[in-house]
């Protein structure tokens, strides 16, 4: 499996909303690599667009990357 690369090699950013938008990013390459085909994507999608419990786990894996990114970041504190 190819993985996608942490885009620019690096999780440091300059404020908190870019450490959001890279979670997100992240999230969606994490998906991406473990279902690279993106017909099944797309197809998978409805299943999950209109489950509660599936988009709670979605808004998970997100936070866990954001924690990450945050951390990395020393939490923005300079």
């Amino acid at each position: 499996m190819d993985v996608p690369r942490v885009p620019g090699d690096s999780l440091i950013v300059a404020t908190p909303e870019e450490g959001r938008a890279l979670a997100i990013t992240l999230a969606r390459l994490t998906v991406k690599a473990t279902q690279p085909d993106g017909d099944v994507r797309h197809r998978l999608r409805a299943k999950y667009a209109d489950d509660p419990a599936m988009l709670i786990g979605i808004a998970h894996v997100v936070a866990v990357e954001f924690a990450t990114v945050a951390a990395a970041n020393d939490y923005w504190k300079r």
